[in-house]
């Protein structure tokens, strides 16, 4: 975590990558929006996840597992059963979980989307991250930065700005402890503060929540360090013409939808963004397998959003979601 914050009570201070790589980064950007982000911590609206956090910050553990589907942290016999029913306590006040699945100290978290299955659609096409420079763009609770840590990174940077999240983290963190690991509260449009700096950036379900998808993937190539690789994943929706659908309002139910774009549409953007080498592997409906309501998300998911009577839209009677993943590299 940042040295930059205050609270080194309640967060686990890893060492700051600026200390080693200020030199290639705006480094006085990052401090600034740093600074400007810490205040969102403390809201009211952010006091029960911060007292949650700081409930059980003497937990630790020395014991990981990150290989497999589900990221694991803890024995469960390392705890008290007093210690066991506060870390449960604390667990249960980030709820709904929406990335995951989890086994914390022995608690199995089932969140409301399978990371899991996109992470090993991903891997296998992906050049091996040891010793690399990694970012993930919105990187919500850090599920897939403890799966990317396994592989040996040289850091991983996630790129977070919603508070809540970062609290999440940093329950997980406070436990585990990584180093390689640091969590920045900080959106996609800050990533010119990284140029020529990344090896390989995680861009996974951001592109159609935002207004200018290829001036945003203009900033992402700029970020890549020469040879660099860009991962897609993306909503979009199924047919052949390079098009993408606008929303008027809601999208499934979900707002902040902008384009949703057809695969032939998104390795467009692609090479107008300026990537010359585009690889689709991957392209199916979303499943309400994928994204469901569990115990640890008791809230309406996908098999809500879509038309009751006809599967193949939303309610909104748009088409239903598909999923398309790409891999780009900067020449």
């Amino acid at each position: 975590m940042q040295s930059s914050f205050s609270s080194e009570a309640i967060v686990y201070t890893a060492p700051d990558y600026l200390d080693q790589y200020g030199n290639e980064l705006n480094r006085e950007a990052i401090a600034t929006v740093r600074q400007e982000r810490l205040a969102s911590l403390f809201t009211p609206s952010m006091q029960p996840y911060l007292g949650a956090v700081e409930s059980v910050r003497d937990l630790h553990s020395q014991w990981f597992d990150f290989a497999g589907d589900t990221v694991k942290i803890g024995r469960a016999d390392e705890l008290s059963a007093e210690q066991q029913q506060q870390f449960y306590r604390a667990l249960q006040t980030f709820c709904p979980w929406k990335k995951g699945p989890f086994e914390l100290f022995g608690v199995a978290i089932d969140a409301e989307w399978r990371s899991d299955w996109k992470w090993a659609r991903i891997l296998p096409h992906i050049q091996p991250l040891g010793d690399r420079k990694v970012a993930d763009i919105g990187c919500h609770n850090g599920y897939f930065m403890f799966r990317m840590a396994d592989h040996k990174p040289a850091c991983v940077i996630g790129f977070e700005p919603v508070a809540k999240h970062f609290w999440n983290f940093q329950l997980l963190q406070n436990i585990a402890q990584q180093s390689q690991l640091s969590f920045e509260l900080l959106g996609v449009e800050h990533i010119h503060f990284y140029p020529n700096f990344f090896d390989t950036i995680f861009c996974l379900g951001i592109l159609y929540h935002h207004t200018d998808p290829i001036g945003l993937l203009v900033k992402l190539r700029e970020a890549l360090a020469p040879k660099g690789e860009l991962i897609i994943d993306c909503q979009g929706i199924p047919g052949d013409m390079p098009v993408a659908l606008t929303p008027r309002k809601r999208y499934a139910q979900a707002r902040g939808i902008w384009f949703l774009p057809t695969q032939s549409c998104l390795e467009t953007w692609m090479a107008r963004a300026g990537f010359s080498q585009v690889h689709s592997f991957f392209a199916a409906p979303l499943s309400i397998e994928e994204q469901r309501r569990t115990a640890w998300a008791n809230i309406d998911s996908l098999q809500e959003f879509l038309d009751p009577g006809d599967r193949s839209q939303t309610i909104e009677g748009y088409p239903a979601p598909w999923r398309y993943y790409l891999i780009a590299r900067k020449d």
